[in-house]
């Protein structure tokens, strides 16, 4: 806590000096003795900044709770019977803290606290602009829509201007000005004398100066700070009337506050956690304890309800605070402020401090989040602009809450249209529509399941893939079951459902598995089964292969095989066929051998495919940067495997258009000898096979050629 101190004095200083107006500010406007605001505030900073987790928030009295402290204490009848509920509700707020009430903060979308955050900023700016000219018939720490003069947010402004306060508008001049330029200016440097602090001495010695030297420009008194008299610590605390514990209003106003106060708290966390440049998480639950602990302080010592603060909090992250160390120091000054130094501090002009607050509120509302949320499509940016538009007009949480219900419509309506990956899979001549359910399946996506499934048309095949899906609501659950068990049975639709979990009560179903079969084998030309593996290869090189179920494959092809091609490719281990070609078991006969050359047990073998089994298609497929060609292109010796590379030969010599370092190391001469190395392999195929060759010309088969790209892998055909 203590390693950034020369970061966290200087920033315990300005949020000190943010903060005595606003404990004053809110105190006066929840009806509540001035005192307990300052005592609200120590207690939020030492108490609840000692307790936290938070590195930057910074509690105190909030001014969403003001309306509610005000009607309280009027609906109670009296100051300390009120502090009882305060204490009361502490109580409530540790209990849902140990019980992890916390939890609920992780359901608040981002682009509601980004909403949050700018519209505290815009009210801050629209708050702070009558403070900053000396029209100050509002207290500063009133951040409601509704003020206790009549006024609005808005008409206040409109009135201002008849209020005018020239010392105010040069001190707030003057301090705009040198927090914007501060980095040009020589003071940057020193860490232990910020901006804020600085504009704050400044605006107390201008306004010193006036008094003596130009009177006109002087700020009256009740444009400055007004901390009251001290006169001990007797009259500065108000003990709670226990005696009041069985009052039924009691406990009503307690739950109310409790639930407020932990919401408003979870709220601001997690808004400040966003500033914080470091990211840091701390755990809302613990958060919950702290503040609830605060709280039974708060009641007992005659103060009134405490929350995070976002302003606090902003101020805080802004004037460059690292840790809770900051918080704390600001909740010690608050106390020394109104035991000895309440004369000194009540020369400060409301003025100065305004200055820092509009700076503070520009920062969280600055235009480029405006276009980023904008870009981010309109399913952020409408529940956004209706957070900071709810805000201005209501509250914190009457804003957040409607903000909420827009997001929840967008999210209805995404998972209405996006809820699972559709696809259509083509393999041989059938098409196979895939519904692969996501991570986490509710109710929210019944709807659109239903209406997939439902549309499918008579006699197709759909797979639903469930092998991903961790949660599966019930409702879906009984969606799919009757889609099993009644709609694809009468509609002649072949279903099959896969990776469903022990506890879902829905078992595997599995109707039918894409192989080929005799009569779809027979249905096929020999060019329809060269477009089925062009298509395959083209999936293979873009990602997109489709899904083989290859263990219920090997349980459809274990009684018979009916193969569509067969492809005579090299042994080399870069060229695995099936995969090449996205193809599944059962697909294809394949024969490997190095350089992809031509014997007679090959042959033979080629023979039996095509006359016996009824294969339509025969590739040869050579690849590039093929080990086999360069040896031979090197004249390799060695052992069995020159017999070999001797059938390369005349691949070799049938390359005319190098004439230049044809060896080897010449990578393009390779694959072009690898390319003639095909094409000679097919023209020994015609050469030796009558069998082949008179089923070619009879159209029931089709030879071609292909070079596999080890780099792309892009098959070429050469037909």
């Amino acid at each position: 806590m203590f390693s950034k101190i020369k970061s966290d004095i200087p920033a315990s200083i300005v949020v000190f000096l943010v903060a005595l107006p606003l404990c004053l500010g809110i105190a006066l406007a929840s009806g509540a003795p001035l005192l307990s605001g300052i005592i609200a505030g120590v207690i939020g900073g030492v108490v609840v900044g000692f307790l936290s987790q938070s590195h930057v928030s910074v509690s105190g009295p909030a001014a969403g709770l003001a309306a509610v402290v005000l009607s309280a204490i009027t609906q109670l009848g009296s100051f300390d019977i009120f502090l009882l509920a305060v204490v009361i509700a502490g109580a409530l707020q540790i209990i849902a803290g140990l019980i992890k009430g916390g939890f609920v903060a992780n359901y608040i979308p981002s682009n509601i606290i980004k909403g949050l955050l700018a519209a505290i900023g815009l009210i801050l700016i629209l708050k702070q602009i009558p403070h900053a000219v000396g029209f100050d018939s509002d207290p500063l720490g009133d951040l409601s829509y509704n003020q206790q003069d009549g006024e609005n947010t808005f008409t206040e402004l409109f009135k201002l201007f008849n209020y005018v306060s020239f010392g105010s508008v040069i001190i707030s001049l003057f301090s705009i000005f040198t927090l914007i330029y501060w980095d040009k200016l020589p003071f940057k440097k020193s860490k232990f004398f910020p901006a804020s602090l600085f504009v704050v001495v400044m605006g107390v010695l201008l306004n010193l100066v006036a008094e003596k030297f130009l009177p006109q420009f002087a700020i009256l008194d009740k444009h400055l700070v007004n901390i009251p008299a001290f006169q001990g610590f007797s009259s500065l605390i108000t003990l709670p009337a226990f005696s009041s514990i069985g009052n039924y209003n009691v406990w009503v106003v307690a739950f109310m506050i409790a639930v407020i106060a932990s919401l408003e708290s979870l709220l601001n966390l997690e808004a400040v956690e966003n500033l914080d440049p470091h990211k840091r998480q701390a755990s809302p639950n613990k958060e919950l304890i702290a503040q609830g602990i605060g709280n039974v302080f708060s009641g007992l010592l005659g103060g009134i309800p405490i929350t995070s603060v976002i302003v606090r909090g902003s101020v805080n992250i802004n004037a460059g605070a690292e840790t809770k160390l900051s918080a704390i120091l600001h909740g010690v000054f608050l106390l020394i402020s109104i035991v000895l130094l309440s004369s000194v501090l009540n020369l400060i002009p409301l003025a100065s401090l305004a200055s820092i607050l509009l700076l503070t509120g520009y920062k969280l509302a600055k235009v480029a989040l405006f276009k980023d949320m904008y870009r981010k499509g309109l399913n952020q940016f409408i529940p956004f602009i209706v957070t900071i538009v709810a805000i201005l007009f209501t509250d914190l949480l009457i804003g957040v809450v409607i903000g909420s219900l827009f997001s929840t419509f967008f999210l209805f309506r995404s998972n209405f249209n996006n809820p699972f990956k559709l696809r259509k899979e083509s393999l041989h001549l059938d098409e196979t529509l895939r519904m692969e359910l996501p991570n986490q399946v509710s109710f929210l996506n019944k709807a659109s399941i239903k209406d997939t499934l439902w549309s499918v048309p008579n006699n197709s095949k759909v797979i639903i893939d469930a092998r991903n899906s961790y949660y599966i609501d019930n409702d879906i659950l009984e969606i799919i079951d009757d889609y099993k068990n009644v709609v694809s049975v009468e509609r002649g639709i072949k279903l099959n459902v896969l990776g469903m979990k022990n506890h879902y009560n829905l078992d595997d179903h599995i109707q039918f598995v894409n192989v080929l079969n005799k009569e779809t084998l027979k249905s096929l030309k020999p060019q329809s089964v060269l477009d089925i593996l062009k298509a395959g290869n083209k999936r293979f090189v873009s990602g997109d292969v489709t899904e083989k179920y290859l263990l219920h494959q090997v349980n459809a092809t274990s009684f018979g095989q009916n193969p569509f091609a067969i492809v005579l490719s090299c042994i080399d281990s870069r060229t695995t066929t099936e995969h090449i070609f996205d193809l599944g078991l059962g697909d294809i006969f394949s024969v490997r051998i190095a350089g992809n050359v031509l014997n007679q047990d090959i042959l033979g073998s080629m023979e039996f495919a095509i006359h016996e089994v009824g294969v339509k298609l025969v590739v040869v497929l050579g690849h590039t940067n093929c080990g086999a060609m360069i040896g031979a292109c090197n004249n390799v010796q060695l052992g069995n495997l020159t017999s070999l590379l001797e059938k390369v030969k005349p691949a070799i010599d049938n390359e005319k258009t190098v004439t230049e370092n044809r060896t080897g190391s010449n990578y393009t001469f390779v694959n072009k000898v690898a390319k003639e190395n095909v094409l000679h392999t097919i023209q020994k195929i015609r050469q030796e096979s009558p069998i082949i060759v008179e089923m070619e010309t009879e159209g029931k088969v089709k030879i071609v050629g292909g070079l596999y790209d080890l780099e792309t892998g892009i098959v070429k055909f050469y037909e």
